[in-house]
């Protein structure tokens, strides 16, 4: 897929089959994700696979999120501090990452979700205690993904009054 065509046609999607994601689309979609731009090279991420099914319902109650339990495979990222080189970075990095993996399971088929867990006191938890985090690594976002049993068409969301050019 071109990487224009890609980006324009992304959706969310929160319905899933029942099929898994394999081994190779996992590989590719976590080499996205790590060839993500991050302030001076610092790479401050970590990500978490899941796809047992009896640890992916846990995250159903996150509000908003039962449809997670139809997730064939679920990737916590995560950040740690530790590692930038400029402090308050790590979630620009992790966002990058995250984005990077989006694109890289609608280019290979896959219908994938963001689920915001930073800056979410009580998702941080939930994730921290269901997964075993250490402290010192903050959870920041759940993408829930597989094979789509829903299409969205693309929508067209340029919006020429948020364009402002040479000042505001």
């Amino acid at each position: 897929m071109e990487t224009i065509q890609n980006i324009m046609t992304r959706r969310s999607i929160r319905n899933w089959t029942d099929e898994p994601v394999t081994e190779e689309q996992r590989k590719i979609m976590l080499e996205a994700a790590m060839n993500a731009p991050s302030a001076a090279d610092a790479r401050p991420w970590h990500f978490v696979t899941m796809d047992d099914p009896e640890v992916i319902k846990q995250f159903t109650n996150l509000g908003g999120t039962e449809m997670l339990e139809q997730s064939t495979l679920m990737v916590l990222v995560c950040g740690e501090s530790a590692k930038e080189m400029y402090p308050g970075f790590w979630p620009q990095d992790c966002s990058c990452a995250a984005q990077n993996m989006q694109l890289a399971a609608h280019d290979l088929g896959l219908g994938c979700v963001w689920i915001a867990i930073h800056p979410l006191e009580e998702r941080e938890k939930t994730c921290r205690a269901i997964l075993d985090i250490p402290e010192n690594i903050t959870p920041f976002a759940l993408l829930a993904m597989g094979a789509p049993n829903e299409k969205l068409d693309p929508e067209y969301r340029f919006d020429a009054e948020r364009v402002h050019q040479n000042k505001w």
